[in-house]
């Protein structure tokens, strides 16, 4: 056997085992020669150094390891033994010392002990925030969150005594600052979160210098998986399967399509400082492969800085399952996988949902998966958690490394409903130098008790136009009812302002059954409770996605929504008793709630009008809610009080003769629920009671006044409009005249000139917004008159784009 500075190394079939493979034995007699051969590690070779195990013979320390992790087996092939009778460590560190903790595992020194976190700098925004700063709490550790311009009002900057200004909205990406605030202020240790700065090894590293726990893995681990072309040696040489492509240093355009070229279309470009979909493009053609990476580099640059316009082209696999597992690591070389999630459901190459455990796979590739994710992870000495994400082919079985999330992900919140843990705690403890507070086997038992758990993402978006971002005020806001089984994460409350300067997500909805179906069962239902004005989202998308047979089969994959589409985004039907609640909601709201009819001693009248009258009332309505067949329809409804709350009221749609006729029917108002924009109010048709809110709120594009109806379990959008626009609606539908930005919006580029002509759907203007590229596509054939705005404009919500020829009085739109 051989030796390397008196370690006597394994080999297998003749050869030394690659670095994730190798178990170092030596008989440690006495703390002098413990002593003694750890010093002897720090000269080995680097690739031995990230996997040797030093093992005492001491019983005591023996039985601590027994209790405390399961044995992570290794390939079989690679050592040439069974897989039972192999252990995979980092170097254990002795328990005697009260030396700082450092970050990184491989830099442990034999001095580590525990020293619990007792002060807290949460260097992120929203929920994440909100739901570290909740565990910080609970664990007796003393919170300070920061805060930009921006979000000074939000709800993270007022979740504790202690909040820091920033200033610009880009400040949150401001290292060197955030650590000096860190220690200005005395801080112990500071928690990145996810996203900006939570997988930036140079920001880890300022932390250690500057004697701050960095809440989060080592920053030799974080630049090795960071890199997605060095990650993917790694796990090569791990023996961890990665997707054929290149990985290369030569990035000129032509090295890189001559690339793209071999490993055969269609290729997937993505930057390697990549994560959350940006700077990543699916290119099916030769012929598209330029505009394609000019897109994805320009859109890397933006979310990733210098160094993100670095390509890898990879084989795409044309029906891939996005499967990841979450793992564990603490910095004695124990790790653990916490159960998988299948990632499928995207829009953008973003998630949308994330269940575990992932449907339709087999035990064995499940284990498979664990195995590998557990191999990637002690491959670069990792310590604290991480997601080790998969592309699962469904043509095939087969499944490869993609990359790996060096940080706690958006999605955690799964793994925590079916292990029963709270990880941000198990970060605080392991950052501290606690060990893994549960082995494998305990983990995996778990799991087989608690169910199944998905997460629905809240977005601030509208799916009906291509989940183009909103932004704006939440009007009106109402959650589900929470319980041990249903769970939000939320950044905001009612009232809150959704930036553009960030990410949409809203909030999260968690929910766990005793199996898949009673999953998606109680996630449609939370949904439906589910009540948000003031911006587009996408919970009504959520909604049908919850009711679509394939889904609820478990057929997934990362292109399900384009697959699925006419069933996801067909045409809602809006029935007549919407715009009859629509009707008496109104009227309810336009009375003087002292003198209230609806609730007010039998006998009395509504209220409007002359008091103590009958009378009837006309209200114009226009069906605004991309998701209904009815979109843009004009309705006329006509409400006559009969006695106290009890009415006739009579519908009259576009091209019906004769109207709808609700006779006797009774609706009373819910005071208590109700305010100056929002009524609540409960009404018996003859067959039926139903139960609707009704908010109005103003559209800040158009300043016309808008209704929003929760009925039912499903959301609608009217607009309150007058008799002159309903007699001109009954007309001919007009050609659009122009087309506006569908949100606030910096312009990155004009696609079209002045006076060319095009075709319906083609590319006129691409604009970014929350660090997304999106293209806008016209609505119809026509010659271009104007282009109203530049490269670099920055734009409202609404305001015009491109005018096209014969639009009359549309130039005045943009003065």
């Amino acid at each position: 056997m051989p030796t390397v500075n008196g370690f006597r190394v394994l080999r297998a079939n003749g050869a030394d085992l690659p670095h994730s493979s190798i178990l170092s034995l030596k008989k440690i007699e006495n703390k002098h020669h413990l002593r003694k051969a750890i010093e002897s590690a720090a000269s080995l070779p680097e690739w031995l150094q990230h996997s040797i195990s030093i093992i005492t013979e001491s019983n005591s320390t023996m039985r601590t390891l027994k209790r405390t992790s399961r044995r992570v087996p290794m390939p079989p092939l690679a050592l040439g033994l069974g897989t039972s009778s192999t252990v995979t460590r980092l170097p254990v560190p002795p328990m005697t010392s009260t030396a700082p903790i450092s970050t990184h595992a491989a830099c442990s020194s034999s001095t580590t002990s525990v020293k619990p976190i007792t002060s807290l700098l949460i260097a992120n925004r929203g929920e994440i925030a909100l739901r570290i700063a909740r565990t910080a709490a609970a664990m007796g550790i003393r919170t300070t969150t920061l805060y930009t311009d921006v979000d000074a009002a939000s709800q993270h900057a007022r979740c504790s005594p202690h909040s820091i200004a920033l200033g610009p909205p880009a400040a949150y990406l401001d290292g060197p600052r955030i650590v000096a605030l860190a220690k200005q202020h005395g801080i112990q240790a500071l928690h990145p979160g996810y996203g900006f700065l939570s997988e930036n090894p140079a920001f880890a590293r300022a932390c250690e210098d500057a004697g701050i726990v960095f809440v989060g893995p080592p920053a030799r681990a974080m630049a090795d998986m960071g890199d997605k072309a060095r990650s993917k040696e790694i796990m090569t040489a791990a023996g961890v399967p990665c997707v054929p492509g290149y990985h290369g240093a030569e990035q000129s355009p032509e090295q890189l399509q001559a690339r793209a070229r071999q490993v055969g279309y269609p290729v997937l470009l993505k930057s390697v400082k990549g994560g959350g979909g940006k700077g990543m493009r699916i290119v099916k053609s030769e012929d598209e492969f330029d505009t394609q990476l000019r897109s994805a580099r320009a859109e890397a640059r933006a979310s990733f800085g210098d160094g993100g316009e670095v390509m890898l082209v990879e084989r795409y696999v044309v029906r891939p399952r996005h499967v990841e597992v979450q793992v564990f690591a603490d910095r004695y070389g124990n790790c653990v996988a916490l159960g998988e999630r299948d990632c499928s459901v995207q829009r953008r190459h973003q998630k949308i949902l994330e269940e575990s455990p992932a449907p339709l796979l087999d035990d064995a590739t499940r284990q498979d998966l664990w195995e590998k994710a557990r191999t990637a992870a002690l491959a670069v000495g990792y310590v604290g958690a991480g997601t080790v994400e998969f592309i699962l082919d469904r043509d095939t079985g087969e499944f490869f490394f993609m990359e790996m999330n060096t940080r706690l992900q958006v999605e955690h919140p799964v793994s925590e409903m079916v292990t029963g843990t709270d990880l941000v705690e198990w970060q605080f403890r392991v950052a501290a130098g606690e060990r893994l507070p549960l082995t494998q086997d305990e983990i995996e038992a778990r799991i087989a008790e608690r169910g199944a758990a998905i997460e629905a993402r809240i977005y601030a978006e509208n799916p009906e136009k291509g989940f183009f971002p909103d932004s704006g005020r939440l009007v009106h806001l109402s959650t589900p009812k929470t319980s041990e089984d249903v769970r939000i994460d939320a950044g905001f409350i009612e009232g809150d302002r959704v930036s553009e300067a960030y990410d949409g997500m809203i909030a999260k909805l968690i929910v766990r059954g005793k199996d898949r179906e009673t999953a998606i069962r109680k996630m449609e239902l939370a949904l439906q409770e589910y009540e948000v004005v003031g911006l587009s989202t996408n919970i009504e998308f959520l909604k049908r996605l919850c009711r679509s047979q394939a889904f609820i089969e478990g057929d997934v994959e990362t292109g399900f929504i384009d697959k699925w589409r006419d069933e996801l985004f067909g045409p809602r039907h809006t029935s007549n008793e919407v715009f009859v609640q629509a009707a008496l909601g109104l009227l309810g709201s336009q009375i003087n709630h002292s003198t209230l009819g609806l609730n007010g001693p039998h006998g009395e009248t509504l209220g409007f009008g002359e008091y103590r009258t009958h009378s009837e009332r006309k209200f114009t309505f226009r069906v605004r809610d991309d998701t209904s067949a009815e979109e843009g329809e004009a309705v006329q409804v006509s409400v006559t009080q009969v006695a106290n709350a009890l009415f006739n009221v009579a519908v009259l749609r576009s091209g019906d003769e004769t109207p709808q006729v609700f006779e006797n029917i009774v609706s009373e108002l819910d005071l208590s629920s109700s305010s100056a924009t929002k009524t609540a109010l409960t009404t018996f048709f003859p067959l039926t009671r139903i139960e609707t809110t009704l908010v109005r709120d103003c559209d800040p594009a158009t300043d016309e006044e808008k209704l929003t109806l929760f009925q039912l379990g499903n959301k609608t959008e009217l607009q309150f409009v007058s008799p002159d626009w309903f007699e001109k609606a009954l007309g001919l539908k007009e050609a659009a005249a122009s087309v506006a930005a569908p949100m606030p919006c910096k312009i990155l580029r004009n696609e079209v000139t002045e006076g060319q002509e095009v075709q319906k759907g083609a590319p006129l203007v691409v604009i970014e917004s929350m660090k997304m590229e999106t293209v806008i596509r016209s609505p119809q054939n026509g010659i271009i008159k104007k282009l109203a705005h530049k490269e670099g404009d920055i734009c409202k919500a609404g305001t015009v784009l491109v005018i096209f020829e014969d639009a009359e009085g549309a130039a005045s739109l943009i003065k």
